[in-house]
């Protein structure tokens, strides 16, 4: 069974869009999935999928979530090779001295992420922001919150993306790696 992990957009964050983790392995056990894990309160989820492409598991977790919770947020699935394929694209991970200023862009298709470029702009020296083959992503050398891309990119401008930061990417491709080895 292939691997994957799912990223939901905006969940539990202030009042609205409240999805317990719990509800959301048990959403995803309901679905077929096993060996489903979450990680933080975010909305990240490993798990393995029988035979679903990473868009179908996308569509199908999406109504889940607004049939069973009410909740109508962006859902990204990667596969376990695509989550690998965005860590090593990362050409700013050695700049990132500290991981949670590192956000990564995730994007559910190609045309989405090639509309960051919109941001660019907004990017001030020392930062720096890179479109990947995979995602993007943007060092925010001052933090997130004084970043006006960084703003761009958790606001309307990067509503088609979800973003988490590199010490969150790391966590889920080290939960990846601990299902790989343990097989099917």
């Amino acid at each position: 069974m292939p691997l994957h992990v799912a990223l939901l957009r905006g969940v539990n964050v202030g009042k609205g869009n409240r999805v317990p983790m719990a509800e959301l392995r048990a959403l995803l056990e309901d679905m077929g999935c096993s060996r489903v894990r979450t990680l933080l309160n975010s909305g990240n989820a490993v798990f393995w999928s029988p035979g679903r492409s990473a868009p179908t598991l996308a569509g199908r977790i999406h109504a889940a979530l607004l049939e069973r919770l009410g909740v109508d947020v962006r859902v990204m699935v990667k596969s376990g090779s695509d989550m690998a394929a965005i860590a090593a694209g990362n050409t700013l991970a050695a700049a990132a001295t500290d991981p949670s200023r590192m956000l990564v862009a995730f994007a559910a298709s190609a045309p989405d992420l090639a509309g960051l470029a919109a941001i660019r702009p907004l990017v001030r020296a020392p930062e720096r922001f890179v479109i990947g083959r995979h995602a993007a992503y943007l060092w925010c050398v001052n933090g997130i919150l004084e970043s006006k891309a960084g703003a761009a990119l958790l606001g309307k401008p990067g509503r088609a993306v979800t973003t988490r930061n590199w010490a969150t990417v790391g966590k889920l491709v080290a939960l990846l790696g601990d299902d790989e080895g343990a097989g099917a």
